[in-house]
């Protein structure tokens, strides 16, 4: 997903340990959007998705308007008078559960272009970047506010747009590949620290632009010019094994939580989890 961001390095901040957990199966709750929570909101617009269907809705709770789609939509982005909505396909693809990308126009809903892409987020100006990974696809695209493409890059992940857009890649690949990157003009790529895990999960980014990578149980903070500091070793995962495991951040205030699943080597379908509960603190 595509996550706003500031200006910031990473050195600022620390984290304590506060609490530890431990858990049979699979962990409560999760990160399923609660019913009724639109998939994204621009002033008092917000966009909602059902099977089949994009809907937009003011403040006075006015359907302003609604757009048919071939998928079930799973998220939203807004710009510039434009909304991109990525989808899950109704059947299983070679892709997978790949849907088609919405470019809609925010005013109507009147489709702009079909594209095609998991992850997406929203420049200025009613661009946007749109990513894709499996077989020989790791690319972003960028994409004008008339679905025209104008730039692309040999990189895919979570996305951190502000001032420039920055990568957590996601390759998925056993040794991985992936590391923190900028994308520059031209398709070009910076690389930043590499790391770990082939799947980290999303991240989370702080109020000057540092973002926190849960990396094969490894919190590290990466900032804006890509320096990269280790805040916490929680759980030390062999990078062979990192298929077994899968990693969440939560903020709640300046306290994190970090919980990491462990799938049974043998049986596939039994879990076990851990959490933390770490204290943020802004300084060195």
């Amino acid at each position: 997903m595509g996550i706003s961001q500031e200006n910031g390095r990473s050195g600022a901040w620390r984290v304590t340990v506060r609490a530890r957990g431990r858990g049979a199966g699979l962990p409560p709750g999760g990160p399923s959007r609660p019913a009724g929570r639109p998939l994204a909101r621009r002033q008092d617009l917000r966009i909602h998705g059902t099977p089949g269907k994009i809907s937009c809705i003011d403040g006075s709770g006015r359907t302003r308007w609604t757009a048919s789609c071939s998928g079930v939509p799973n998220a939203a982005h807004i710009s510039g008078g434009r909304v991109l909505v990525t989808t899950d396909s109704l059947a299983y693809t070679a892709w997978g559960n790949l849907g088609p990308a919405a470019l809609l126009d925010l005013a109507d809903g009147s489709r702009v272009a079909e594209l095609r892409g998991a992850r997406g987020a929203a420049l200025g100006g009613g661009r946007f970047v749109l990513g894709l990974e499996g077989y020989d696809a790791f690319d972003t695209w960028a994409y004008d506010r008339d679905g025209t493409l104008y730039d692309s890059w040999r990189s895919y992940g979570h996305y951190v747009v502000g001032t420039g857009i920055r990568v957590v890649e996601t390759d998925r690949n056993i040794p991985t590949s992936s590391r923190v990157v900028r994308l520059l003009p031209g398709g070009t790529v910076e690389r930043g620290p590499s790391l770990c895990d082939p799947q980290t999960p999303e991240p989370l980014v702080l109020t000057d632009g540092t973002v926190l990578v849960l990396d094969a149980g490894v919190l590290r903070a990466v900032g804006r010019r890509l320096e990269d500091t280790v805040l916490a070793e929680l759980q030390a995962i062999d990078p062979e094994e990192a298929w077994r495991y899968h990693g969440s951040l939560h903020r709640a205030g300046d306290d994190i939580t970090a919980t990491i699943t462990e799938q049974h080597p043998d049986q596939p379908g039994k879990y076990g989890y851990r959490t933390w509960t770490l204290t943020l603190h802004q300084g060195g």
